[in-house]
């Protein structure tokens, strides 16, 4: 594993990399909470036929604690970072959070992507409003100021999120946790269906597949990427 930072705007955001830079690129965003390292396992696997890019997303991990967040900026984030480092297509994972993210990229930059592998997220959609969290009392390890203003976009969803789902012209993987996951798997299958070229897989692991089933979730991703 390689640590490095690139500054993006006057952002400084921090990755890892595994595997030799002739490989195929393939980058990872994480969800909520977590940060780069949270995909170790699942890139040390997968490093000796990809080249894997693993971001601490803004407010998170060692990278910059901003004024603003938002997916939309998240996105630009990861557009300007893979600008940045001359990666001209690559293969995209999200997960949560970050599979929000590859969503957006994947609407707007279909041409930049060889793959795209969801996991367990479908776009945010309307819902009733749920309460922002205060900050808690204790320190968390990433800039709760994300979970504040990413709540609010839960609380409102922007309806392009479903309806440019049509424009993805990848080949998609939608990984979904089964019954043990929190995220209604019914809107994964939707998501599936609205998708022209979408493979969907359950593995009954909940919602962070790669750390609770990682050789099941290496597997199915091997079979995918072959």
């Amino acid at each position: 594993m390689n640590v490095q930072s690139v500054e993006l705007k006057g952002i400084t955001i921090h990755y890892q990399e595994y595997g030799g830079k002739h490989l195929p690129p393939m980058v990872m965003l994480h969800a909520l909470g977590k940060d780069g390292l949270s995909w170790k396992s699942v890139a040390e696997e997968l490093s000796e036929k990809y080249h894997i890019y693993t971001l601490d997303m803004r407010g998170h991990g060692k990278s910059e604690y901003t004024n603003e967040y938002s997916f939309e900026l998240m996105y630009e984030d990861v557009k300007l970072y893979v600008d940045k480092l001359g990666i001209d297509k690559f293969t995209l994972v999200g997960h949560s959070m970050g599979g929000t993210v590859a969503y957006i990229f994947a609407e707007n930059d279909s041409s930049r992507l060889e793959k795209l592998i969801i996991e367990d997220t479908p776009p945010p959609v309307e819902r009733e409003a749920v309460s922002i969290p205060e900050s808690p009392n204790a320190p968390v390890l990433f800039d709760w100021n994300v979970v504040q203003e990413l709540m609010k976009q839960l609380n409102e969803p922007n309806p392009k999120w479903w309806s440019d789902l049509s424009n993805i012209s990848v080949p998609t993987l939608i990984i979904g946790g089964g019954e043990s996951s929190n995220i209604p798997q019914d809107q994964l299958k939707e998501v599936h269906d609205k998708i022209l070229d979408c493979q969907f897989v359950t593995i009954d692991a909940g919602h962070h597949i790669h750390e609770t089933s990682l050789e099941k979730y290496v597997e199915v991703l091997q079979e995918f990427l072959s």
